[in-house]
């Protein structure tokens, strides 16, 4: 595990701050699965720094009067690996609060050993308990995304170098959605992201209360709105349909509603709308059973705070000021 130079086919970067026994069981679970593992740590106060390095693990202690994004993190962790090891064929990228599944880096491999088109290889995300809340079970829906070819990749992902560096990397300036914005641009060169039917990593999102599920939300439509500013004008119309969708049911219809009620608050029947909403997309996904209600009510009402991280993208965007990385725990 030493830094010592010779050809490698597999490094990993892992990235975190203050996930303790999280990353201990991340870290744990790469050490016989790939040949070198850099961990790239932003302002940890408790001791992950020398829990990775007893375990022979490269490490990068962000400096931290540049402002922080997971994507700054996972270039100068990338570009570590790739300095130490110019032949570096793969790199896999893990959060720190995931642990990576037995089979996955091999399964991940053999798929980009055999596919050249393809320049991401990423897998089943689980939440490890998502039956603590109704917050991280959404999650696990959420992780649960179609087998096949795929627009993006999340944040655990193996990585084929020479695709990683012809297309510069993340985006270090991006405080969210860093890994669908590098996806997008890959597949503008031509290569291709795939979600395969394996198991790929357990995560913990740790989210308990509504504040967090709430933040992430507003995270959520600062990306949105980010990814479409940048992109928006491609023949893709990159995550324009998705930013119309939060302006409508995140901001207009919620005005129009209020104005309704302070009119007349016999109206407040319009509220029923989102009723019907609910119903609607909850219907199309009956695969979810008992969850497709509370479900569908995350998807539609979360409109609301991502509505509000739209808000804030523009506010920053007219102040032309950079905004800080928006923690949901």
């Amino acid at each position: 595990m030493g830094m010592v130079s010779r050809g490698l086919n597999i490094g990993a970067v892992v990235i975190g701050r203050n996930e303790g026994q999280r990353l201990i069981t991340c870290l744990d679970s790469l050490l016989t699965r790939v040949e070198c593992i850099i961990y790239v740590d932003s302002g940890s106060s408790d001791n992950s720094l020398q829990e990775a390095r007893e375990r022979g693990v490269g490490c990068v202690a962000l400096d931290l009067s540049i402002p922080f994004t997971a994507a700054r993190a996972r270039n100068e962790g990338a570009a570590l690996l790739i300095k130490k090891y110019p032949d570096l064929k793969y790199i896999q990228f893990v959060d720190g609060d995931c642990e990576v599944q037995p089979e996955w880096v091999g399964k991940a491999q053999e798929f980009l050993d055999n596919n050249s088109k393809y320049a991401v290889a990423c897998g089943r995300r689980r939440e490890r308990f998502p039956e603590n809340s109704i917050y991280n079970k959404l999650c696990d829906i959420e992780w649960n995304t179609p087998v096949g070819d795929a627009m993006a990749c999340g944040g655990d992902a193996l990585i084929r170098v020479n695709a990683f560096n012809k297309v510069g990397g993340y985006r270090d300036d991006l405080i969210a959605g860093e890994e669908p914005e590098m996806c997008f641009r890959l597949r503008e060169q031509g290569w291709a992201i795939a979600r395969l039917d394996e198991e790929m990593t357990l995560h913990d999102a740790a989210i308990t209360k509504l504040p967090q599920w709430w933040k992430r939300t507003v995270r959520t439509g600062y990306a949105f709105a980010l990814g479409s500013s940048i992109h928006g004008e491609s023949k893709e119309r990159y995550w324009v349909k998705e930013k119309q969708r939060i302006i409508v049911w995140g901001g207009v219809i919620p005005v129009l509603v209020l104005g309704l009620i302070i009119v007349n608050p016999f109206l407040a029947g319009a509220l029923s709308i989102y009723l019907i909403q609910i119903v609607r997309v909850a219907n199309k996904r009956p695969d979810l059973g008992d969850m497709k209600f509370i479900w569908a009510a995350g998807v539609v009402l979360g409109k609301i705070p991502e509505a509000l991280g739209l808000l804030r993208f523009w506010k920053d965007r007219v102040g032309n000021r950079k905004s800080g990385i928006i923690e949901y725990k």
